[in-house]
């Protein structure tokens, strides 16, 4: 009978845990990081528990992000690989995207940039900027620390207020770009701009840093295809300004289903094969 291969992404925040059985993904697992152990642990018991297994219907767990320094070769008595986190953004963003040649985009708490083609992954590079901005940014500046607040304010705000825009500067367009593209991220600043403005304006700012950043190196590297993974990617705004690039630079910005996911399945992915 076949048994279960599981990949583990230990985050700064949040532990997320993916199951295969064959081809086959069960619902993921994620729990709120509170030491890494502890969290590992309580994210293979909670899926343990909720599937009624065993540990024994487990082959392998392959594990990875910033927590996996705390680990040997050995899970709650199962068998660990601790896999590097670049293959791991790599191979999940490949698989669930099924393109053999892309770059990969992993939004956590900070962005990184990983370059795939078919078995071949290499870290192509990354900025300091995330989620971890965005939530010091929305904390300091609005009091707010919870996402689910901070994108509901959001949807009530006018970018107008904030950002300056081409059309701020120029007459029309210019050189091809449309008038409501961002020329300045907080460049405005109107007096009468509300925490709604500025809280639309942190997440707009956020997802523009990372969709540039993204499109530079997909155009050195050659391809016409980015896959953005992580949570940050799922958020409802984040549509509209890749969706915005994609017209401005004629590249496909794609949001797999699982992108919350995809580096603990690109994880138990890579064990799966060892």
């Amino acid at each position: 009978m076949a048994k279960f291969m599981i990949g583990i992404d230990l985050g700064g925040t949040t532990t997320d845990l993916v199951a295969f059985k064959g081809d086959r993904m069960l619902a993921p697992v994620s729990v709120r990081a509170s030491d890494p152990i502890t969290s590992a642990a309580g994210a293979l018991g909670k899926f343990i528990q909720q599937e009624g297994l065993s540990l024994a219907d487990v082959a392998g767990v392959g594990m990875t992000g910033v927590g996996s320094t705390f680990f040997t070769d050995h899970l709650l008595g199962l068998p660990l690989q601790k896999i590097s986190e670049f293959e791991a953004i790599g191979r999940g963003g490949q698989f669930l995207s099924k393109e053999s040649k892309a770059l990969v985009v992993s939004m956590g708490t900070g962005t990184a940039l990983v370059r795939v083609d078919g078995a071949h992954i290499d870290h192509a590079g990354g900025s300091g900027i995330g989620g971890g901005t965005l939530m010091g940014l929305s904390h300091k500046m609005l009091g707010i620390s919870d996402l689910d607040l901070l994108q509901e304010l959001a949807e009530k705000g006018d970018l107008r207020k904030v950002d300056l825009l081409v059309g701020d500067i120029v007459n029309g367009n210019i050189d091809g770009l449309p008038d409501d593209l961002t020329a300045s991220n907080f460049g405005k600043c109107k007096d009468s701009a509300k925490p709604e403005d500025f809280a639309l304006a942190i997440l707009n700012m956020i997802f523009q840093s990372a969709g540039v950043l993204a499109n530079a190196h997909a155009m050195a590297y050659d391809t016409n295809k980015i896959i953005l993974t992580g949570k940050l990617p799922t958020l409802g705004y984040a549509a509209s300004v890749f969706d915005k690039l994609s017209q401005l630079y004629g590249r496909s910005y794609i949001v797999p289903k699982h992108a919350e996911v995809a580096t603990a399945i690109g994880a138990a992915k890579i064990v799966g094969q060892n």
